[in-house]
């Protein structure tokens, strides 16, 4: 299993940023996934979720709208496409192969964003 996110990169206040996450070594619809964030001398903080099919999304409440995931199956890629970027957003960003009860078991290198004037 591998996961291989990238996208990542300085962006400005209220830009836009579309992360990727490119899956291998399993069958990639079969499986719901997950973006799962971690600020500088942070924990972890999940950030949204989609269902196998890419019919479900989930996102923190804190996000108010800004953050879109989704995913093409015939690709094997994850997505989340960031837009009204704030400087709290600046984290690595990783992706995350969902197992069951809110745990994943196979988790991306990560992409950084930082977000800055």
């Amino acid at each position: 299993v591998q996961l291989v996110e990238s996208g990542g990169g300085l962006a400005q206040p209220g830009g836009s940023l579309r992360l990727s996450c490119a899956a291998s070594g399993f069958t990639f619809d079969d499986y719901e996934m997950a973006w799962v964030r971690q600020a500088p001398g942070k924990g972890l903080d999940w950030v949204s979720h989609i269902n196998s099919g890419g019919a479900a999304t989930y996102y923190d409440d804190s996000l108010k709208g800004r953050f879109t995931i989704s995913r093409d199956n015939a690709k094997n890629t994850l997505y989340l496409q960031m837009n009204s970027l704030e400087p709290e957003d600046t984290a690595l960003y990783y992706c995350a192969r969902y197992l069951q009860s809110w745990s994943y078991d196979y988790w991306g290198q990560g992409t950084q964003v930082t977000v800055s004037s």
